[in-house]
């Protein structure tokens, strides 16, 4: 199905793989050219499959039947799942890690039981009665967090604000695909009421029947859910266009164990701080969103890709800020460095030219084989006459700066493509490769530094045991004062895998927070960015949020370990 933009309606089908991403049908072997790729560059592919489902180790469920009956009670018995497959569905998120766990057959972290509310009133009603029990909750959307988000963690020497440390007697976590409607659109105000279960292609076929759309479209777009995005400050793919999720967001309906928050009254307000920003990238540990209010357009008439070659990495940068201080930047736009411009053509996403590796082999980690230049991607939303004027404006800027065009051909590809990069790292994975992203942004005074100094600090952790590493990056976010970085580090799995991704992590994260980045700029914190928080936001900054913890969760269930850093020994 097809709405009438041209954007994908509706995702591949069915739910994704417990043990990687999306669905059955759409994974497929490694393709060739990306392991004579890899092999030429010492990194060589060594066969991983998953374990079989009926092998995965799984405790025990720890909650004590009154809290079952109880929980049944709230939202009927077929709701309250204890199945292996479901409690195994709902362990962890969509990160390398999390899946190398999965894969290794390790759901030591699965939830005790799934509970799969129908509405606002019962989620509260949930909540009160883990609240009252010391139950962990753990809100779900699609499941697609990279940074831990899903792994309630109660380290030692946590306060009641962190979560209820060892007194906790078990975990729950909240599906909330049944909170999948839109409840309300107002055309007149051009906003929309969505349900926060709604997954990304839903929620654009149903805003499609209205002639409206909500434009945000980030990777994980076909699995993740409304609330998902709003409580981890998404950016979707077009965010030039259409801006982060948060800067769409006019109101919020959040469920907490003290009662019902609603955040966010008229379209703009002067009564005090905007609340609306504490309850964006709240990642559920200050309550349950089940509601958003968002600002939604009328379709798109016409859509418009194009692709670019500029000289290099640091030409595309300084054409980006140009663009973007001069209020000229297309609806989407993607600038890729030379490495990530080589390995993107290696696997058939085309930027105008076929690549092959050398019949000598004759590559290195530092040396693939790169096409002079970089490319840009450009893309358009709008009416016909604003497409083509808007597309003009960036090609004769793109143009005077040395860009040569390569065609609408080649945006088209990047467009059939862009879902593709999950289901290449499953690849990579069954091959015992090891595939994994992080991303970053900073002023544009520090933008070259900073992808300089990650680059070789990942470099430099990965290689420390001789194992080669190979580093792409790309820039899809940009803004007047900055834009974001987003790194693919590909390298063997060697027999530790999460140690060497975990040493690459820290170094990168080290290298971030020395060179003017922020340690998220659309993943959100979870767990895995928690050590650099405190950096990021100060001592002040953190005793509000715990005093905002306390005061929505006093018995400190809601996703315990998430968010908020360790206390300061």
């Amino acid at each position: 199905m097809t709405s009438e933009s041209g954007e994908h309606s509706d995702a591949p089908g069915g739910d994704p793989v417990w043990w990687g991403w999306g669905a059955a049908e759409a994974h497929h072997p490694l393709p060739a050219a990306v392991r004579d790729l890899l092999a030429a560059l010492g990194i060589a592919a060594r066969p991983s499959p998953p374990v079989d489902l009926a092998d995965v180790l799984l405790a025990p469920v720890r909650l004590p039947v009154e809290v079952l009956i109880e929980l049944r009670a709230v939202v009927g018995a077929d709701h309250v799942l204890e199945d292996r497959e479901a409690r195994v569905r709902h362990c962890r998120g969509r990160s390398t890690v999390d899946l190398l766990r999965l894969r290794a057959g390790d759901a030591s972290d699965a939830p005790d039981v799934v509970v799969v509310p129908a509405d606002h009133a019962q989620v509260l009603a949930v909540l009160r009665i883990c609240s009252h029990h010391r139950v962990i909750v753990v809100p779900f959307g699609g499941g697609t967090s990279v940074v831990g988000g899903l792994v309630p963690s109660t380290p030692a020497g946590t306060s009641p604000a962190d979560g209820p440390a060892d007194t906790h007697i078990g975990v729950v976590a909240l599906d909330l695909r049944r909170l999948d409607s839109v409840r309300e659109v107002d055309p007149v105000s051009g906003t929309a009421v969505l349900g926060a279960g709604l997954r990304g292609p839903a929620a654009e076929a149903l805003l499609a029947e209205h002639g409206l759309t909500l434009g945000h479209v980030p990777q994980s777009w076909e699995y993740a859910t409304i609330g998902g995005f709003a409580a981890t400050r998404s950016s979707g793919q077009a965010s030039a266009g259409y801006g982060r999720f948060d800067q769409l967001v006019t109101g919020l309906r959040v469920a907490t164990p003290v009662g019902t928050w609603e955040p966010g009254r008229g379209p703009a307000s002067a009564a005090g701080p905007d609340l609306r920003q504490l309850a964006l990238g709240s990642e559920g540990a200050f309550g349950v969103i089940t509601e958003v209010t968002v600002r939604v357009r009328p379709l798109p008439r016409r859509r418009r890709f194009e692709g670019w070659r500029v000289a290099n990495l640091a030409a595309g940068l300084d054409l980006l800020r140009e663009l973007a201080q001069r209020d000229l930047l297309p609806t989407v736009c993607r600038l890729s460095d030379e490495v990530e411009t080589a390995a993107g053509l290696a696997n058939a996403v085309t930027a105008g030219t076929d690549v092959t590796v050398p019949a000598t082999s004759a590559v290195t980690p530092t040396s693939l084989p790169v096409i002079a230049g970089c490319y840009l991607l450009t893309g358009y939303e709008g009416g016909d006459a604003d497409v083509t004027e808007r597309a003009t404006a960036v090609g004769t800027v793109i143009t005077a700066a040395g860009g040569l065009p390569l065609g609408e051909g080649v945006g088209q590809d990047w467009l059939a493509g862009r879902f593709h990069a999950p289901y290449l790292r499953d690849a990579l994975l069954d091959e015992g490769i090891l595939a994994e992203t992080l991303e970053t942004a900073a002023y544009w005074r520090d933008v070259a530094r900073l992808y300089a100094a990650v680059g070789r600090a990942v470099t430099d952790a990965i290689e420390s045991d001789g194992s080669p590493a190979v580093v792409l990056c790309h820039v899809s976010h940009v803004y007047p004062a900055g834009a974001s970085l987003y790194f693919t580090i590909v390298c063997a799995q060697g027999p530790d895998p999460i140690s060497r991704w975990s040493r690459a992590k820290q170094a990168a994260g080290d290298a971030i927070m020395a060179n003017g980045g922020t340690i998220t700029h659309h993943h959100a914190v979870g767990t895995e960015h928690r050590p650099w928080v405190r950096a990021e936001i100060g001592d002040v900054g953190v005793t509000v949020l715990r005093a905002v913890k306390a005061a929505l969760d006093p018995a400190g269930i809601l996703n315990p370990g998430i968010l908020l850093p360790p206390q300061a020994e």
